[in-house]
């Protein structure tokens, strides 16, 4: 079977702001101010991707209509991975860890929910290490959110948690997550956890 080609879908400013339900001097000030990427063509119009619009709605927690969403064949960048962990000194020895064990992958820290979910919207981790445990946004929230956004392709989502409750895995996993690990973590299981979920994952997305 002929593999199927990528159409890439291209707004211009008015369009977004027909999406947005704003006017469209705001699409352009959104824009020129930086918070919404896009180019210019040669008659100095302003043109947005779709997977560029697609990151500025789900980082702002705008509605994303449905053509769009299920137009997006954006899938997560397999060698990204993000930590989430308000435990600085937890974090930083994962990421050491992944860093050491992985060079060839990008490690990415959050230490909150909210910036956890502007780093998956911008930077689409195929596998995402989440603390349940965190100020702004708590773990299982931020997992929910996850796991029923469409754009953001399905990542990996291993839940790390240091709380002593007998339901917090049942749980977790009820709520989407592919693995659960407790604290303090079995850096070897977790690297076995990773390598089997993203490969799995990894090749049944390029078979779809």
């Amino acid at each position: 079977m002929a593999k199927k080609e990528k159409k890439v879908r291209i707004f211009s400013a008015l369009e977004v702001a027909d999406i947005c339900g704003v006017v469209n001097q705001t699409a352009i000030n959104w824009i020129k101010n930086g918070f919404l990427k896009a180019f210019m063509t040669p008659g100095g119009q302003y043109r947005v991707y779709a997977e560029d619009l697609l990151a500025f709605l789900s980082s702002r927690g705008m509605r994303i209509p449905d053509e769009l969403a299920e137009s997006s064949e954006e899938r997560p960048d397999w060698n990204r991975i993000l930590i989430v962990d308000d435990d600085q000194n937890i974090n930083t020895l994962l990421k050491r860890y992944l860093t050491r064990l992985m060079p060839d992958r990008t490690v990415m820290q959050a230490f909150d929910g909210f910036e956890a979910g502007k780093l998956i919207s911008e930077g689409r981790p195929g596998v995402i290490l989440l603390d349940l445990n965190l100020p702004g946004i708590d773990g299982h929230k931020l997992c929910r959110r996850i796991k029923e956004d469409p754009t953001l392709g399905s990542p990996v989502i291993i839940a790390i948690t240091g709380i002593d409750d007998e339901g917090t895995g049942e749980r977790i996993l009820g709520e989407g997550a592919d693995a659960f690990l407790r604290k303090p973590i079995d850096f070897d299981r977790l690297w076995t956890i990773i390598e089997q979920l993203s490969s799995a994952r990894a090749g049944k997305a390029a078979r779809a």
